[in-house]
């Protein structure tokens, strides 16, 4: 088993209304049309990952999961688990985002495809707890 930890924050701008796709972005900003991410100001991007973790998560066959944790000002936690699978064209270059998709697309920010949810799934008081500046922990794992 191989894992990645990235750390960011809420945004008073999620919404998490995208039907397809959720991001996790290195970005400092975020604007209303940014309607699948997630948090901003990651710590680490695709690109710092290491190169056993890309390896296997190029496995077709390879699950991965992407838990999303956030912790609001009251010290109260939200957490959504998410499963997909690899891609052998997962390449991991991006230095801006993660990119997890309901579809099998996958480009260099791309960490996960055939994902069970997008960014519209989530619960609806994780993802107030992201609009109110939350402090985020995204765990990728590889099983």
């Amino acid at each position: 088993m191989y894992e990645e930890i990235v750390r960011a924050r809420g945004h008073e701008n999620v919404s998490a209304e995208h039907a397809s796709t959720f991001e996790v972005t290195s970005d400092d900003w975020l604007t209303p049309a940014g309607d699948c991410i997630l948090a901003v100001e990651a710590d680490r991007v695709p690109a710092d990952f290491s190169a056993e973790f890309v390896e296997a998560c190029r496995d077709a066959e390879a699950t991965i999961a992407a838990t999303v944790e956030v912790e609001t000002d009251d010290g109260e936690t939200h957490r959504e688990r998410i499963e997909g699978r690899g891609h052998p064209d997962l390449t991991f270059e991006g230095d801006r985002s993660h990119v997890g998709r309901t579809s099998d697309y996958a480009d260099d920010r791309t960490v996960l495809v055939d994902a069970a949810a997008a960014a519209a799934d989530f619960d609806r008081e994780m993802v107030e707890a992201l609009a109110a500046g939350g402090e985020v922990t995204l765990t990728l794992r590889v099983e």
